[in-house]
């Protein structure tokens, strides 16, 4: 076969747990920076796509929005980076194999969800001062160009969700993106990691579902376009500057979004990844245990 069984996928994913919860910190970071601007190039290519659909919301605007986006996982997984979601599904079976401590699991989680918030702040100013959210109009005054107007209508979208309604959104993303990390494992060349990547990454994005670190690019893109323009930001979304001033905020992020949104993914990916596929897979029977005792004994 060229790809392995759901059992040798649960062996490899718990030995790649362990390495990352080992890996040096310097290392670890540098890797994580690279996982928030590979998502956010991902995001920032959904974005340019989803400006130029002329019905906003139709199916096949959908489906390209998410079929794009595909593209910021295959570079994590394929390239080679640390990347916040998956991460939740390997250090958790890592963990509960045994292989790896909870203090491992919690140094990366940690140190990997700054790294990519970094990275992914690198690249909205990176994309930011390329200008692609402005130009001056007729007049002379500088108006919302489409894919700037598209950038803060998906910041807005996601800032005004309730907290449940993120939270649950957070965990079907992560269950899929962990899937689809977990199908990559499986693959055994890079063909194969692609499709394993794509269905799913592209079924998460047009459903709507909420991902932590994608949102680091997305919503922080919204704010800082709004901010940056606040009387065009008004007029592209028909809305007054002091309401754009309560939405287009990192409070409102923070407390809104990316709170609910990261322990949603956690269970996503943790939980009903890591932890299902850790206990039919890996888990040791108590018979099995009882003979290891006795043969330690």
């Amino acid at each position: 076969m060229n790809f392995q069984s759901p059992a040798e996928i649960a062996v490899a994913v718990c030995n790649a747990g362990k390495t990352k919860t080992e890996m040096a910190l310097g290392k670890l970071f540098l890797l994580g920076i690279l996982a928030g601007v590979f998502i956010g190039f991902g995001a920032n290519l959904a974005t340019k796509i989803g400006s130029m659909d002329a019905a906003p919301g139709t199916a096949g605007g959908q489906f390209l929005f998410g079929a794009v986006f595909s593209v910021g996982l295959m570079l994590v997984v394929i390239a080679g980076a640390e990347l916040f979601t998956g991460n939740n599904m390997a250090c958790m079976a890592s963990t509960l194999n045994g292989q790896s401590t909870w203090g491992g699991l919690l140094y990366n989680w940690t140190v990997v969800f700054i790294a990519n918030f970094v990275g992914s702040l690198l690249l909205v100013y990176i994309i930011y001062y390329g200008n692609y959210w402005g130009a001056p109009d007729a007049g002379g005054t500088m108006a919302m160009t489409a894919m700037g107007t598209k950038a803060m209508a998906i910041a807005k979208g996601k800032l005004t969700l309730t907290w449940g309604q993120a939270f649950f959104r957070a965990i079907c993303c992560n269950w899929l993106v962990c899937l689809a990390v977990w199908m990559a494992f499986g693959a055994k060349d890079i063909v194969g990691k692609i499709f394993a990547i794509f269905f799913p990454i592209m079924a998460f994005v047009a459903s709507g579902f909420e991902h932590s670190v994608a949102n680091m690019f997305f919503i922080p893109m919204g704010i800082t376009v709004a901010n940056g323009a606040p009387e065009a930001a008004a007029a592209a979304l028909k809305m007054s500057p002091d309401a754009i001033a309560q939405v287009f905020n990192y409070g409102t992020f923070i407390n809104a979004n990316l709170i609910p949104v990261t322990l949603g993914n956690i269970v996503g990916g943790g939980i009903f990844v890591g932890a299902l596929y850790w206990f039919v897979y890996m888990r040791k029977s108590p018979a099995a245990l009882k003979q290891e005792k006795s043969v330690g004994a």
